[in-house]
C-alpha cells in the first residue's frame, strides 16, 4: 500500500513538471515561433531607423545605438517616419492629452478692441505746491494747532514769528513820515521791504503809527500741508522752510502701463477713469506725460494723468483704472495664453493630425481683451494649445523637433516672401567632401545616408542638407549613390556639388 503510493506521488509530481514545462513551451513558441515574433523586436523592426540622438542635445547624431557621451543615458532612435517630411511633430497619446484637461483654440480672424486699461493711484500734484519760507531770523512765538496733513483754506495762519530787528527799522520809518519829505519817506520804506517785511505788516505800522514786531506767516493757496518744520519756541534763521502745502484743485493718477504697450499712448488725449472709492462714477482725465523711466522689476511704464478734484474729494494713495481709448481694428487673433514668450523669439503650439503637436514661431502685435495680434507665423483657422502648451514644448524640444519657421509658414500659405538681394558665399567658408546614399527629395532639400567628415568630426549618419540654387537636381532619385561636396554656415549645412557615383566606385 505504502509503496503503491508513493509511486503514486511520483507519477503526480512528473506529471505537473511536464505541465509546466509544456506551459512555458507553448507561451515561448506563441512569442517567437514560427509566424510570431518579439512584439518589441517586431516593432523596430518594421520602423526604419535614421539616426541615434541625445534628447538633452538633440543636434547631435549618431550611426549606432549606445550610451550618449554628453549625458549618462542611452541613445534615442529617430524614425524615418518621424521626420518633418513624414509627419512633423512629436506625437502625444491623446488619452494623455484629454487626462491633462488641454485646452484648444483656434485661430480666427476678429476685431482686436483699441481700449487700454491700466491700474492707477492718485497722488498730489507736485506742479501745484507752495513753500512757506522765513525771510528774516526770528522766534517762534506761536504754532496755530497746525500738524502735517491738515487741509486748510489760502490764507490760513501758520506761524506767528517775532522779529526784534524789524523793531529799530520801522522806528526809524515812522520818524521819516512825520519829516513830510517824499524821497525821504519813500527810501526808509523800500529798506523796511528788503528787511524782508511782507506788505500787509507795512500797511499795518502806517496806519497805527507803532512799531510790529511780529508776523503772523499765513498758507498763500489752499491745500494739505505736506510738511511743518516748526514748534514753538524756536528760532529760525532766514531762509528756513516753515512748512510746504500742496494744493488740492487737481490730482494725478499716475498708471503703470506694460513696456510692450506704451507705444499706443499719446500725450494730450483724454482718457476715463474709475476709482474704486466711487463705484459707477466715471471721470475724465488727461494723459500729461509718459515718464521716461521704465520700472525694471514689473515693465511697465509711468502714465500720469491729470484730474480735476472739485470738492477735495480725491485723496491721494486712492485706487482706481484708467481706460484709454482707441480704435478697434481687424486683425488674426489667438488667445494671450497661448504663446510662449522665450525672450528670443515667440512660439505657440500648433495641433495636427493623428495627435502630433509642433512648435511654430509667430510674430506678434498687440495686446486686448485676453486676445494677441498674430502678424506672422500662422493662419486662419489652425489649431493651438491653449493650456498646457510649455509640457508639449518640452517634449518637442527633447524629441529633437524643430519649431516652424516664419518662412515655412510663408511657404505653406503660399504668399510669396519679400523679394531680397541673396547674400554672397563667404570666400573664407571651408567646403567639405564626403560620398553617401539619397533617401529623400524635396524640394531644394537632400536627405542623404553620408560616410564620416573627419574635419568636422561627424560620424556616418543621414541627414538633411540644403541644395543650392546653383546645383540641378535632376536625374537624382532616393537610393542613388552620391558624392558632393558642401559647407557650413551660421549651423547650416549647404551642398554646392553633386554628382552621381557610379557602381563599383
Amino acid at each position: 500500500m505504502i509503496r503503491f503510493e508513493r509511486k503514486t506521488l511520483k507519477l503526480a509530481a512528473v506529471a505537473a513538471g511536464l505541465i509546466v514545462i509544456g506551459g512555458a513551451a507553448g507561451l515561448a513558441l506563441a512569442r517567437f515561433g514560427p509566424g510570431n515574433s518579439d512584439p518589441v523586436a517586431a516593432s523596430a523592426g518594421e520602423r526604419e531607423v535614421l539616426y541615434w540622438y541625445d534628447p538633452m542635445t538633440p543636434g547631435q547624431r549618431f550611426d549606432k545605438p549606445g550610451k550618449s557621451p554628453f549625458m549618462d543615458m542611452q541613445l534615442v532612435p529617430r524614425y524615418a517616419d518621424e521626420e518633418p517630411g513624414a509627419a512633423a511633430g512629436v506625437r502625444i497619446d491623446p488619452a494623455l492629452v484629454q487626462n491633462l484637461g488641454v485646452r484648444f483654440a483656434t485661430v480666427r480672424s476678429g476685431t482686436l478692441e483699441g481700449d487700454l486699461t491700466a491700474s492707477a493711484v492718485i497722488d498730489y500734484n507736485d506742479r501745484d505746491v507752495a513753500v512757506v519760507q522765513a525771510r528774516t531770523a526770528g522766534f517762534v512765538q506761536r504754532v496755530y494747532a497746525r500738524a502735517p496733513g491738515d487741509v486748510i483754506a489760502a490764507g490760513a495762519p501758520l506761524v506767528d514769528l517775532l522779529v526784534p530787528d524789524w523793531g529799530g527799522a520801522q522806528i526809524e520809518y515812522l520818524a521819516v513820515r512825520r519829516t513830510d519829505d517824499a524821497a525821504l519817506i519813500a527810501a526808509a520804506r523800500q529798506r523796511l521791504v528788503l528787511l524782508g517785511m511782507p506788505e500787509s505788516l507795512i500797511t499795518a505800522v502806517e496806519r497805527t503809527g507803532r512799531p510790529r514786531t511780529t508776523v503772523t506767516m499765513t498758507s498763500p493757496i489752499s491745500g494739505a500741508i505736506r510738511s511743518l518744520g516748526v514748534r514753538a519756541g524756536m528760532s529760525v534763521p532766514a531762509g528756513l522752510t516753515l512748512a510746504e502745502i500742496n494744493g488740492l484743485s487737481t490730482v494725478w493718477l499716475n498708471a503703470a502701463v506694460p513696456e510692450a504697450l506704451s507705444g499706443q499712448l499719446r500725450v494730450g488725449r483724454s482718457v476715463d477713469v474709475t476709482l474704486a472709492a466711487f463705484p459707477g462714477q466715471r471721470m475724465t482725465g488727461r494723459l500729461t506725460a509718459l515718464l521716461p523711466e521704465v520700472t525694471g522689476d514689473s515693465r511697465t511704464l509711468t502714465a500720469r494723468v491729470e484730474l480735476r478734484n472739485p470738492g477735495g474729494r480725491l485723496r491721494p494713495g486712492m485706487y482706481g483704472q484708467i481706460t484709454f481709448g482707441g480704435s478697434s481694428t481687424p486683425a488674426l487673433l489667438v488667445p494671450s495664453e497661448a504663446v510662449i514668450r522665450t525672450g528670443q523669439r515667440n512660439l505657440v503650439m500648433l495641433a495636427g493630425e493623428g495627435g502630433r503637436y509642433q512648435p511654430a514661431e509667430v510674430r506678434v502685435g498687440r495686446e486686448a481683451g485676453g486676445q494677441t495680434e498674430i502678424l506672422a507665423g500662422l493662419r486662419d483657422g489652425e489649431r493651438v494649445v491653449a493650456s498646457g502648451q510649455f509640457l508639449f514644448d518640452s517634449e518637442a524640444s527633447l524629441s529633437g523637433v524643430t519649431a516652424r519657421s516664419l518662412e515655412q509658414a510663408r511657404a505653406q500659405s503660399g504668399i510669396a516672401a519679400p523679394a531680397a538681394v541673396p547674400a554672397p558665399v563667404s570666400a573664407a567658408a571651408q567646403t567639405y567632401r564626403a560620398s553617401g546614399r539619397v533617401q529623400a527629395l524635396e524640394g531644394r532639400s537632400i536627405t542623404l545616408a553620408h560616410g564620416p567628415v573627419p574635419a568636422l568630426e561627424w560620424p556616418a549618419m543621414t541627414m538633411a542638407f540644403t541644395v543650392a540654387d546653383t546645383v540641378p537636381l535632376g536625374g537624382f532619385s532616393v537610393g542613388g549613390q552620391v558624392d558632393f561636396t558642401f559647407d557650413v554656415i551660421g549651423g547650416k549645412a549647404t551642398i554646392r556639388s553633386l554628382t552621381r557615383r557610379e557602381a563599383g566606385q
